[in-house]
Order: C-alpha cells, then sequence, then structure tokens
C-alpha cells in the first residue's frame, strides 16, 4: 500500500497556515529538493514531487477543506485527478470530491449530518526530520522530536459521537460494507460509500470537542532512538506513532528524516573517514609525528616521514566510521597539505634563499621539478 504523506508535515507548516505561509514554505521547500539543484538526486526528486502533491491540496480551498475534514480519503475513488489525485466520478455527481461537499457543505443547508465519525480507515502516515551531528550518526543517539499530529479524541474516544458508542449506527446505505457498487456498462465498479465515506457507520449527534472526526490535533513529543552508522538522508519509521485513524482504525507511521551536519574537521565517505591536515614545509621536509583526532573521541599518532609530498594519504585502519547494523568499522585517511610560509621576516627569507641556492645544485632533491622543467626545455627547443 502507497505511504500516505501529512501535505502539513510536507511544506512544513501548522494546519492553521494562512495561504501566504503555505505559498511562502511551498516555494522555499520546492526550490530546496528542485531536481536542478539536485542532479541525480532520486530522495530529492521523491521529496520535490510530494511537495507539489501537497500544495495542489492545500492551495485549494475546498480541497484543503476535504482533507481537513477526511484526509487522503477524500481523494479516493475511480480515475485521477489534477495532480495525480483521485477525485471518483468527479465533483458533479458520480461520488468522490462532489458527494463530500454535499455531506459537508449540507449540514449547513439543513440537510442533516451523516457519516464523518468511527471511520476505519488507517491513520495518515507523518514525516519529521531529525537534526544530528557527525559524531552522534557513529555512536547513535536519541533525539526528542515534537510533531503536531491527530491523536484519538479522548471525549469520545474516538467514535466521534456524543454520545459514544450508543450514538454510532450501521450505515443505511452500504449496511457496514463501506463500500457500494455501481454499473458502468459493462462493468460493475466499486467505490467508498458515499453516506459514510468508508467508514461503515455513521454518527447522529457529533462530539463537540472533534466535530464527529473521532481525532483532533494535538503536539507530541517522542525519542527516537538513531542507531549508529546511519547516513545522512536516512528514514528512520516509527510504527504505529503517526496519524491516529479514530476508534477501530490503525494509526499511521511516523518518518523521521536524518540530516547530518557538516563537521570542521571530517569528511564522511561511507565507512571511511578523511580527515585534512596541513603541515608546515619544514615538517614535511624533515619528517615529523603528530597527533591527530579520531571520530570516536580518541587520539591517534601519526608518523610523518621525512619528503613527503601534498596530498599524500596516510591510513589508520579500523578508526573510521561505524557500519550500520555492525561492529566493524572504516579506516580513517589523514591527507596531508604542506603549506608555502607567508610574512617571513628579514632571517627567515635568508635562510630560505640560502636553501634554494643550494636546492638548485643538488636535483635530486627535487625530481619533480627537476624533471618537469627539463622537459619544458626540449619542448622549446623542438626536441619534444
Amino acid at each position: 500500500m502507497a505511504t500516505k504523506i501529512d501535505y502539513y508535515a510536507v511544506l512544513e507548516v501548522s494546519r492553521e497556515a494562512s495561504s501566504d505561509e503555505l505559498k511562502k514554505a511551498y516555494r522555499k521547500q520546492a526550490m530546496k529538493y528542485h531536481p536542478d539543484r539536485n542532479p541525480g538526486d532520486a530522495a530529492a526528486e521523491a521529496r520535490f514531487k510530494e511537495i507539489n502533491q501537497a500544495y495542489d491540496v492545500l492551495k485549494d480551498e475546498q480541497k484543503r477543506a476535504a482533507y481537513d475534514r477526511f484526509g487522503h480519503a477524500a481523494f479516493e475513488g475511480g480515475g485521477a485527478g489534477p495532480g495525480g489525485f483521485d477525485f471518483g466520478g468527479g465533483f458533479a455527481g458520480g461520488g468522490g470530491l462532489g458527494d463530500i461537499f454535499e455531506q459537508m457543505f449540507g449540514d449547513m443547508m439543513g440537510g442533516g449530518r451523516r457519516g464523518g465519525g468511527g471511520a476505519r480507515r488507517a491513520g495518515a502516515d507523518i514525516q519529521a526530520q531529525a537534526e544530528i551531528t557527525l559524531a552522534e550518526a557513529f555512536a547513535g543517539v536519541k533525539k526528542s522530536i515534537t510533531i503536531n499530529t491527530r491523536v484519538m479524541c479522548e471525549s469520545c474516544e474516538g467514535t466521534g459521537s456524543k454520545d459514544g458508542e450508543s450514538g454510532v449506527s450501521v450505515c443505511p446505505s452500504c449496511h457496514g460494507a463501506g463500500k457500494v457498487r455501481a454499473q458502468q456498462g459493462f462493468f460493475v465498479v466499486e467505490r467508498a460509500c458515499p453516506t459514510c465515506h468508508g467508514a461503515g457507520k455513521v454518527v447522529k449527534d457529533p462530539c463537540p470537542a472533534c466535530r464527529g472526526v473521532g481525532t483532533i490535533q494535538k503536539s507530541r513529543t517522542l525519542e527516537v532512538a538513531i542507531p549508529a552508522g546511519v547516513e545522512d538522508g536516512m528514514r528512520i519509521r516509527l510504527t504505529g506513532e503517526g496519524e491516529s485513524g479514530g476508534k477501530g482504525a490503525d494509526p499511521g507511521d511516523l518518518y523521521v528524516h536524518v540530516a547530518i551536519q557538516a563537521s570542521d574537521l571530517f569528511q564522511r565517505d561511507g565507512s571511511n573517514i578523511y580527515c585534512r591536515v596541513p603541515l608546515r614545509m619544514s615538517q614535511a621536509a624533515l619528517g615529523t609525528e603528530i597527533e591527530v583526532p579520531v571520530i570516536d573521541g580518541g587520539r591517534a599518532s601519526v608518523k610523518i616521514p621525512a619528503g613527503t609530498q601534498s596530498g599524500e594519504h596516510f591510513r589508520l585502519r579500523g578508526k573510521g566510521f561505524s557500519v550500520l547494523r555492525s561492529s566493524a568499522r572504516g579506516d580513517m585517511y589523514i591527507q596531508v597539505t604542506v603549506e608555502t610560509p607567508q610574512h617571513l621576516n628579514k632571517r627567515q627569507r635568508e635562510l630560505l634563499e640560502e636553501f634554494e641556492k643550494e636546492a638548485g645544485e643538488n636535483i635530486k632533491g627535487s625530481p619533480e621539478h627537476a624533471g618537469f622543467f627539463s622537459r619544458v626545455k626540449d619542448f622549446f627547443e623542438g626536441k619534444s
């Protein structure tokens, strides 16, 4: 079954957001996940589609009103409508959104109340984000996140009825099945019952707290266990922590997207860690021993041999990143960069000039330098 996404969570807005707030949030999210900005990123492309789906519904007042009351059930039925949603037989009869509007606004015109409570459809899945450091991703961490979601109404215990279970009766149109069938030419089409909208039951007097829906909006704080070795962009699924579907219905799931902050010291590549270490020219030439940090919080000593060149790597086995669902670790690589000294004083300059004079007579000391300019000389003389 396809995952149901909470359109408000996708756009990162509250359910009370104004049209301007929705538009602003949509533009921000669309710009962030646009395929042109994330070439080859399948996750960003999928997110971009979700953002457009959400805004397509929420920017329209009638669609938004239907979604607020019935969730994704408002768009289930026959053929697909704009934006990839299902609108049954269209707005003008034939079920789908047209019947939902009739139910919603018919009450105001003296049509009486029908259905709406005790829906047995599963609650919608919702999404959230947890931001962690690289060190937390290495060791694993528990994070508290706060989500705005729909929970079961305590006043009516999710029935949607002011009188509880006694105020809920079997739907007279579908006789509790939640579905009806209609003949269309040679075909028999099955769709959600337009009276109870798939609930199989109707409510006589809706609960004033939840207005017959069976669920209410509430903020919840959850603790999410993020495992060691998790990668940036991974999703963690918390079964049953999504929106409530009301009494008798399974709740949806919560999907937590993990975002790992960039580190000032380390760059991660899968299970390997890279650390860029600048050395003074004298250290690289004479050799030295340096102490480097390790992602687990420890330290490691690395011997730098004399004559080390900029760009060389030194490997520390087993000092890299943790591997997801494993006790293994990758390797750590020290990448050396040799710095050219700046702001020399008089004595330093004299020493370097003396060194350069000596180095010019010793081609073995800089073989690449000597070899390169020898080839340049041959080129200008037409020998190569």
